[in-house]
């Protein structure tokens, strides 16, 4: 799959047009992401979208409905159960 195809999700995300700042709040407060995972809980390429957050190691914001502590939560986890 060409790195376009794969990143066809983007077009169609609940995010797309949305505030940048709820996507990447201020701080790492995970309280201040409640408003970017609730959209990302309702939206359809939600995994897609955490894949690639979690492939190219996305630092910063919300991507997937998952923070950046989070993410590295789960990455942690998938290294040690591999």
């Amino acid at each position: 799959m060409s790195g376009s195809m794969a990143q066809n999700w983007r077009a169609t995300g609940l995010c797309k047009g949305s505030d940048a700042l709820v996507f990447y709040p201020p701080s790492e407060d995970d309280s201040l992401a409640e408003e970017a995972k609730t959209i990302c809980s309702m939206c359809a390429v939600r995994q897609p979208c955490l894949e690639f957050a979690l492939t190219t190691r996305e630092k910063h914001g919300v991507w997937g409905g998952l923070t950046e502590r989070e993410r590295r939560r789960m990455l942690r986890q998938r290294r040690r159960s591999a």
